[in-house]
């Protein structure tokens, strides 16, 4: 039973790096690229970031596809995979620390008017500009999982006052945490940042309509480090041409790489950042080995997904 890495990209790790790691880990796994397959009937288990309508065709054996991420409604959606294929992702550290602080990073932006003192600089200017007092800021974290919740903590720890929202109910010290549909437009109206680390699901898609957008606190920013489907594009950019939310920053966007011709790129109220907030696997590589050789023993595995719920 062998494991095949093969992200399809060649702007992140490679995966030649990603089988090194995973085989200093694991060093008794059979851990193979593109590059080194040999016959695809010995792959059992396919290491991917998105899954390709191909991969289920050539590889006859197929029992197990691991997301590289936590994402993983393509996978669950893609009509190429048989049902008997077990779906898994990681919930890793690494990833969850860096978007954390993306979130803090681009909320502090805004707190500290940091592109107001760059304009100032390019224009030799001295223009003093009070900071946004941070413990008289609200920010919304959307979605309470392992990364939201990270980032919930995160922004509280700075000082900011936190208020979490998911489905279903949550409790994070500190931090005042609401569920259900019912609850988000409020929350919405109260805060002065809102970070989303939703997953993609019937229920969230296009959640960020015309309407919700609306919902939203003028002048507010939008922060989106989850999936790009969450927010109608259209919607948002006339959203921003009103003032509510104010300002867009996206790490996510509908179409990955965001086409060079898509308003958004110009508009004075995005900033644009190319799927970078959570960069790193870190330790989390350890899971696809041990999913490897769960997977052959027969054991439960590590973070699987309910393909019935998409997540």
């Amino acid at each position: 039973m062998a494991l095949l890495i093969e992200t399809g990209l060649s702007d992140w790790i490679s995966d030649i790096d990603i089988a090194r790691d995973i085989q200093r880990l694991h060093p008794n796994a059979d851990v193979r690229t593109p590059e080194t397959l040999g016959d695809p009937a010995d792959i059992t288990m396919l290491a991917v970031v998105g899954l390709q309508d191909e991969h289920p065709k050539r590889l006859p054996n197929l029992k197990l596809v691991q997301k590289l991420g936590a994402g993983v409604e393509t996978i669950v959606s893609n009509p190429n995979l048989p049902d008997h294929v077990r779906i898994a992702r990681l919930k890793p550290d690494a990833p969850a620390q860096g978007i954390a602080e993306w979130f803090v990073a681009y909320v502090l932006r805004h707190q500290r008017h940091i592109p107001f003192h760059e304009a100032a600089q390019a224009r030799a200017e001295w223009s003093p500009k009070a900071p946004i007092y941070s413990p008289d800021t609200v920010v919304g974290v959307l979605g309470l999982g392992h990364i939201g919740a990270r980032s919930a903590k995160m922004l509280r720890a700075v000082g900011f006052q936190v208020v979490g929202w998911s489905r279903s109910s949550k409790e994070i010290d500190g931090v005042t945490c609401l569920h259900g549909d019912a609850a988000l437009p409020e929350l919405l109206g109260q805060c002065d940042h809102v970070c989303a680390i939703l997953p993609s699901t019937p229920q969230t898609v296009g959640l960020f309509d015309a309407q919700m957008l609306s919902a939203m606190k003028p002048g507010s920013q939008l922060l989106n480090a989850g999936r790009g489907d969450l927010i109608d594009e259209v919607a948002l950019i006339t959203a921003l041409d009103k003032g509510t939310p104010g300002h867009a920053v996206l790490d996510v966007t509908s179409t990955e790489p965001l086409p060079s011709d898509s308003p958004l790129w110009a508009h004075p109220g995005v900033t644009i950042t190319p799927h970078v907030s959570g960069w790193h696997l870190g330790e989390a590589l350890a899971d696809v080995g041990e999913n490897l050789r769960r997977l052959t023993a027969g054991e439960a595995l590590l973070h699987e997904v309910d393909r019935a719920r998409g997540y």
